[in-house]
């Protein structure tokens, strides 16, 4: 059998898609959220040369007149109707000494006596802004060696407690053993010194610090609490696992203690007490959270306008002197290269945060007409709605939808809530209407809000309720949707 090889020569046309670099940048920018997309957008007004800030245009009461607002002016500086001398070429560091000594902008080089001093009156915005600007919060390391550098030790004890500080998780806990702790440092220190250090440490603020595990921190909080706490002290040292499954019975039967007097010690000890000292000193705020839209009723009524929040992206556009240059060919080539490319990376930049704004507004106006009860009875009137079936009517991908909600936020009359929030699967009642997963969990935190605490609902009770009002539910879903909003188990939630 005999085999041949051969060539041909064919044409076939097809159709591909490719991922150019402008289609990776303009994903990236629509995935970014607004603190990334500032970011980003700083960085490309440093390094790109034709991208520029639009400004807006001044009007004549800002300028005074036109043969003012023509003659060149430098920020900050007063115009008493002088122009800075020609003649001297305009470049570097000669232009910028010109302006300082035109318009006397800097006295520093000038003697004191002769230097410009604010009337009694007047005072320095900038030092006024700075001064009333609320300073970083000392942090958990800090704040302790600021209290060990007072205290009265000898040199090996303090350096000892200055080890130990530094080994100190943020939750002040010391989770290194001893002994670690001693050969941690060159030369190492002694294991007694270390114990005796670690004595005084634990006596700085707040209380409960250096503690080796929950026990120790809870009793060293308790030695500082004035009155009688025996009861608090016995359940800390003996019950604390008991406390933590709510066998009150148990431990009274164990303690002869009433269950209205361990009850009152809980109650006690919930105020109190900390099981992360660490995290009372410096500065542990949320930073607050920027809507990238805004939805608002609407002023003729019976609907909701969507629009983009203010400040978030300024207005970009190109520098008309860069695009020149790349036109112009009385330039170099290298020239008009450089120039090009910079302009065409800046077209890209704002077409990309273009494509950004519309897709963000199109997907925020769908998300509304979808999820309109949202808006009149809050989370229980949320439907089923997935990316899926957005990414379908948009006719995109879902990975588009997907980088559209990632990081952005939607301002609505009911608060602030992440884009993503409005996508959610969820189930059919048996007369077929779709129910999505929240208003599933705001039926099981209904139930439960409900219940008897002497005789809590269990996950399967709560279950046959659900049932009851056409929703088919798995046990282990409804113990996930539990975990999800903060509610413990039936055992737990038992009142005595």
């Amino acid at each position: 059998m005999s085999q041949f090889l051969s060539q041909t020569l064919s044409q076939q046309m097809r159709m591909e898609q490719r991922l150019t670099p402008q289609l990776i940048q303009s994903m990236s920018i629509l995935q970014k959220s607004v603190a990334d997309l500032e970011t980003y957008i700083n960085e490309a007004l440093e390094t790109n040369a034709a991208l520029d800030v639009s400004e807006p245009a001044a009007t004549s009461s800002d300028t005074g007149d036109e043969e003012r607002a023509a003659s060149p002016s430098v920020e900050g500086a007063p115009d008493n109707g002088r122009k800075p001398p020609r003649g001297e070429e305009d470049v570097g560091f000669a232009r910028l000494d010109r302006y300082t000594r035109t318009y006397d902008l800097d006295g520093g080089d000038r003697p004191p006596h002769m230097a410009r001093r604010a009337s009694d009156g007047e005072r320095d915005a900038k030092m006024g802004a700075l001064a009333n600007t609320e300073g970083r919060a000392a942090s958990l390391h800090e704040f302790l060696l600021d209290q060990w550098a007072l205290q009265e030790l000898d040199p090996e004890l303090r350096r000892a407690g200055s080890v130990i500080i530094d080994q100190l998780d943020p939750d002040g806990y010391l989770r290194v053993p001893l002994d670690g702790v001693a050969d941690s440092v060159r030369p190492p220190l002694s294991v007694g010194h270390v114990r005796r250090a670690l004595s005084e440490v634990q006596r700085l603020e707040p209380a409960g610090i250096a503690a080796r595990d929950i026990v120790e921190c809870l009793l060293l909080q308790l030695d500082r609490q004035p009155g009688d706490n025996t009861i608090e002290r016995t359940l800390i040292k003996n019950h604390l696992d008991d406390l933590a499954h709510n066998r009150l019975p148990q431990i009274a039967k164990a303690t002869n203690f009433t269950i209205g007097e361990i009850q009152e010690a809980i109650r006690a000890m919930r105020a109190n007490l900390f099981a992360h000292p660490g995290y009372l000193v410096g500065d542990r705020s949320v930073p607050p959270i920027r809507p990238d839209v805004i939805v608002d009723y609407a002023d003729t009524g019976g609907g909701f306008t969507v629009r983009l929040a203010r400040g978030n992206i300024p207005e970009l556009r190109i520098r008309d002197e860069v695009a020149a240059l790349a036109r112009s060919k009385d330039n170099g080539k290298d020239t008009r290269e450089f120039a090009r490319r910079h302009v065409e990376a800046a077209s890209a930049i704002i077409d990309a945060l273009a494509f950004r704004q519309n897709r963000l507004l199109e997907v925020t106006r769908a998300i509304v007409e979808r999820q309109r009860e949202f808006f009149d009875l809050g989370p229980e009137g949320l439907k089923v709605f997935r990316m899926s079936d957005l990414a379908a009517e948009l006719g995109c991908d879902p990975s588009t939808v997907s980088r559209t909600v990632a990081d952005k936020y939607m301002q609505t009359p009911r608060g602030i809530f992440p884009l993503r929030y409005f996508f959610t699967g969820g189930t059919e009642t048996d007369e077929g209407v779709s129910v999505g997963w929240d208003r599933v969990k705001t039926r099981v935190k209904e139930i439960v809000d409900a219940e008897d605490r002497s005789n809590p609902l269990s996950d399967d009770q709560i279950g046959a309720l659900l049932r009851a009002d056409g929703i088919e539910i798995s046990r282990r879903t409804i113990a996930k949707y539990r975990q999800q909003l903060g509610i413990v188990s039936a055992r737990h939630r038992r009142v005595y």
